[in-house]
């Protein structure tokens, strides 16, 4: 029995609609652009060769329903709020029909941002890791099967402190879900574990301690973050 020399992290897993077990989150690859809005928003468009990517470290993840800090290093604390898929089969250098019959449910998610510190990666031409990869940053509601649900254009919104933010159609992805993992599985041997969050609509902007973050997609369980002060 291998000995470690301090407690490992714990797995961290989501709660699944109508299962007794809950899904461990592995890799968090999320993909940019993939509204045209939001990109505009953004000062940029959508890159329509191919979709891109940045990742998220596993320990990123915290439950909807929860109340984190705002988190240090940022005076501009972004929410984002998106469609999120899990993967239940291995799926390498796939067709989009094996990249969608790998994927094992959906849920509501939210990519938070520290807005000011990915602005400087821009400038600067340097990662977005400060940015992006950050504690608390990828918040998930529980997971519906894809038996159970399918995207087909329904409402994708968002609220803070019950004023929408937030309100577009997942038609309005430029690049669709089975779209995403096939073009993803020709650079990674995709596996179970593996979420990916797909994008957010335009409305994006910033939250502040005392703020309550609630969202939806149609026919999935809904999101609900609360922000708390800074430690």
């Amino acid at each position: 029995m291998t000995q470690y020399l301090f407690e490992p992290p714990k797995v961290l897993s989501i709660p699944v609609q109508g299962e007794v077990g809950q899904y461990p989150v592995g890799r968090i690859f999320c993909v940019g652009r993939n509204y045209a809005a939001h990109a505009a928003e953004m000062g940029g468009e959508v890159d329509r060769e191919a979709p891109w990517y940045f990742m998220k470290s596993a320990s990123a993840y915290v439950a909807s329903g929860s109340t984190i800090p705002y988190p240090p290093g940022t005076a501009n604390f972004h929410y984002e709020m998106e469609l999120a898929l899990v993967l239940g089969a291995p799926v390498f250098q796939a067709d989009e029909s094996a990249a969608r019959a790998a994927i094992y449910a959906y849920g509501c998610g939210l990519d938070m941002t520290r807005r000011d510190r990915q602005q400087d990666g821009k400038d600067h031409r340097r990662p977005w890791d400060l940015g992006k990869d950050i504690e608390n940053g990828a918040v998930m509601a529980p997971l519906t099967r894809a038996t159970d649900w399918q995207p087909a254009g329904q409402r994708i919104h968002l609220e803070v402190n019950g004023e929408v933010k937030q309100d577009a159609t997942l038609e309005d992805m430029v690049w669709n879900v089975a779209e995403i993992v096939a073009h993803l599985s020709k650079y990674y041997h995709l596996r179970p574990g593996d979420l990916i969050m797909t994008g957010t609509p335009a409305g994006v902007g910033p939250v502040v301690a005392g703020d309550v973050i609630t969202g939806g997609i149609d026919g999935l369980d809904p999101i609900e973050l609360k922000i708390a002060p800074a430690e």
